[in-house]
Formats: structure tokens, C-alpha cells, sequence
């Protein structure tokens, strides 16, 4: 019986453990696609499943990853083949279903996509769930009315993995970046993947008590919840959008109806755990055409499955900066 390697996450007496283990293939769960994983990537929520959230994961021991990018080795559906070279993000994947810290992973057709020219498997990890969710978050904001033209674009949490791909992705269609950040040593990061301009947490913290702020954004993308959420509502010029994915800092928000019937503004949130297969293509062919971003690499942090327990640790502790990207092999 074929093995292969994988973190697994156990639950003891004394919290939750994380270690290498060989597996085998006959453990994983029921599904139409057996998959080699050749890269994953590292996100928060993988953090909050490997420490036992049980908003994220229920189940142990467990392998987390949420990302999974890889080479079809069975196929049971006539969409795929052995060979075809598949992207698979979101659904129960790394949640309660065994994830792309893992060798090998069984998974539902319908959770896979194929590869589209123009991205590699490395790169489709290397933006990965936030990556995808930072393309996901414009993709809506422009739907909604955003241009260039609309004034420049907030965006929160911006060294980590959303915020970074989505600087650099604004950067690139040409829409001038504010970044928030409260880590002073990545401002030349920020600047070199596009920022025209930095601000502090605290600055974008700054006037939570007041009902409405200066009419300065065209558009938010945040990450993080909370005050800062709301003071991108009420900053925003009239008739624009925030884009609302994350929820590190807080997930409520000190609210009121006046920017909505004053300034005529949207608050969208943003989804790519359930978002339906057709328009998760949608967004990766974007991302490997019209969007697709010749700076990635400027982003990539190296993992292996030796290294990644460590860098868990870090993204928890708010520590990573960029994308965390797992190489198998």
C-alpha cells in the first residue's frame, strides 16, 4: 500500500500536538480524486485548525492545509485524468477533511478546478486562499463601480497574505495603494509590491468615536474587522465600497446606519470557502491572464513539512509577512 507523508494535528490531554507521520493511502477519505500534492500554502486558518478551533476543525487527529496544488493520480469523474494538473482551495478542505500538509489528499471532483494556462502549480499557491480571496474582494469591489478614478484604495493588514497580494494586485491595475500596517520594518516591502502610501494601525484606528469620517477612499479592502473596519466604511467617498474578508482584530464592528444613508456606501463581504466552482474559475483565470502578477516571488516564504508547525506558530503570533508556500518533494 502506497504512504506518504503528512503533519498531523492530535488532541491529548494536555491541548494539541503536531508532528511528521507516514500514512497511507487507504486512510484518507472516500473521493473521486486522488491527488499528488506537489505545493500548499500556509494561511491563518490553517493556524486555527492545527490549535484546535473548533469553529475550523472538529475532528483528530487531522491534517490541515487549505490549499492544495497537485497532479491527478485517480480519477473516478470523466472531467479529470490521471495527470491533469488540478488547484483545489476552500470547501471542507484542511477543515475536517485531511488538507494539502499532506502528500496525498482524496477529494470530490467538485472541489478542484483545473490549472489554467498562465499559472503554474507554484504559483497558484503562492496566492493560494488569500490570494485568491484578495482577486475575489476586487473582483467585487469593480462589480460594484471601483475604478482607478474612484480615489486611492485603503487596505488593512497588509503584510499578510490577503493584504500583500491584494497591494500588489491593485498596484498593478493601476489603482494607487494606502497600506495599513503596524509592523514599521515592512514598509520597504510594502512599497516595493506597491504602496504609495503607509499608515499605522493607529492612524487607521483613529476616530472610532465619530460618526463619519473624511470622504477619502475610493475603496477598502480589509482584512482584519473591527474598528478599522468601520472607519473604512466611514472614510469612503460617496457611493463607494469596502470589501470586508477578515476578521483578526475583532469580528464586530462599531456601527451605525449613517454612512450607508448618507454617503450611499456598501459594506460587501467576501467568501471563497463556499464561493461555487464556476466562479472560483472565474477568478483563477483572471489571475492567470489579465490579472496575473509578474512580482509573486516577492511574496514567497519557503516551507517544508519540517518547517511549517514553526511557521504556524508565527502566522498565529502575527508574525509572517507575505506568503507562507509549502513544497512537497
Amino acid at each position: 500500500m502506497a504512504t506518504f507523508r503528512a503533519l498531523l494535528v492530535e488532541k491529548t490531554d494536555d491541548g494539541f500536538t503536531r508532528r511528521l507521520v507516514e500514512r497511507e493511502e487507504r486512510e484518507l477519505p472516500e473521493g473521486d480524486l486522488l491527488i499528488d500534492v506537489r505545493f500548499s500554502s500556509l494561511n491563518y486558518k490553517d493556524g486555527l485548525s492545527a490549535t484546535g478551533n473548533p469553529g475550523v476543525t472538529r475532528n483528530f487527529p487531522h491534517t490541515p492545509g487549505i490549499d492544495a496544488a497537485g497532479v491527478v493520480l485517480e480519477s473516478a469523474d470523466a472531467a479529470f485524468r490521471p495527470g491533469d494538473e488540478v488547484i483545489a482551495i476552500g470547501f471542507d478542505l484542511g477543515m475536517n477533511t485531511p488538507g494539502g500538509f499532506g502528500e496525498r489528499i482524496r477529494i470530490p471532483a467538485g472541489w478542484a478546478v483545473p490549472r489554467p494556462e498562465g499559472l503554474s502549480l507554484e504559483q497558484s499557491m503562492i496566492l493560494g486562499t488569500a490570494g485568491f480571496t484578495a482577486a475575489l474582494c476586487v473582483h467585487k469591489l469593480e462589480a460594484a463601480g471601483m475604478t482607478p478614478e474612484s480615489g486611492p484604495v485603503l487596505v488593512t493588514g497588509a503584510t499578510g497574505g490577503v493584504g500583500s497580494v491584494a497591494v500588489m494586485l491593485l498596484a498593478t491595475l493601476g489603482y494607487t495603494v494606502t497600506a495599513v500596517t503596524g509592523k514599521e520594518s515592512q514598509h520597504a516591502f510594502l512599497r516595493e509590491i506597491g504602496a504609495s502610501d503607509i499608515i499605522s494601525r493607529e492612524d487607521a484606528r483613529a476616530g472610532a468615536d465619530r460618526p463619519l469620517g473624511k470622504e477619502t477612499w475610493g475603496g477598502v479592502v480589509d482584512t482584519v474587522g473591527g474598528e478599522i473596519l468601520f472607519n473604512g466604511v466611514k472614510s469612503l467617498r460617496y457611493g463607494c465600497s469596502l470589501a470586508a474578508c477578515g476578521l483578526v482584530d475583532s469580528p464586530a464592528i462599531p456601527a451605525t446606519v449613517l454612512p450607508f444613508i448618507l454617503r450611499h456606501v456598501n459594506l460587501l463581504g467576501v467568501d471563497s470557502v463556499q464561493l461555487p466552482l464556476d466562479q472560483k474559475q472565474v477568478i483563477w483565470e483572471k489571475l492567470a491572464g489579465p490579472w496575473q502578477l509578474s512580482g509573486l516571488e516577492a511574496l514567497k516564504a519557503p516551507l517544508t513539512l519540517e518547517t511549517v508547525s514553526d511557521a504556524i506558530d508565527r502566522i498565529l503570533a502575527g508574525d509572517m509577512v507575505g506568503r507562507g508556500v509549502l513544497t512537497h518533494g
